[in-house]
């Protein structure tokens, strides 16, 4: 259980890694772009992906930002033949320091409901579920 990785900001460079980890987590929809995602995040002034290396590999990510209100965690993910390691609470930690530093007061993230194994991951890591309902639209035409 030795969570040995180097975390730091995600560079251009590590484009092709981090889309293709997220897919093979199964994090990717096919009416979502992983790469705008991507992209959005790291233009953004008030968000970023962090990326966990394992020997120079990437083998974890979370993308993390602030809308002003509340500091959102998204594509948190772990290469599946690492998971169960410490790795994601790792990158959970990082992903609390990223927000704590900017004076975030509340981190939030979803997760689909159908999703057992992420919510009991976050259920040990001390998320509780909160009483809300998500609504959406597309804007993008989609």
């Amino acid at each position: 259980m030795n969570p040995a990785i180097h975390i730091e900001l995600c560079a251009d460079s590590d484009r092709t890694a981090v889309v293709a980890l997220w897919g093979r987590c199964g994090l990717t929809r096919p009416w979502n772009d992983p790469d705008a995602d991507l992209s959005l995040a790291l233009a953004g002034a008030s968000s970023t992906v962090l990326v966990g290396r394992r020997q120079g590999t990437v083998v974890a990510t979370a993308m993390v930002g602030f809308d002003g209100h509340r500091g959102w965690i998204y594509y948190l993910a772990v290469d599946p033949d690492l998971q169960r390691q410490g790795l994601g609470r790792a990158m959970m930690d990082a992903a609390d320091a990223w927000l704590r530093d900017r004076g975030v007061p509340k981190l939030q993230l979803m997760v689909r409901e159908d999703n057992a194994a992420a919510l009991e991951f976050y259920a040990r890591l001390g998320l509780e579920r909160q009483a809300v309902v998500v609504l959406g639209r597309r804007l993008d035409g989609r």
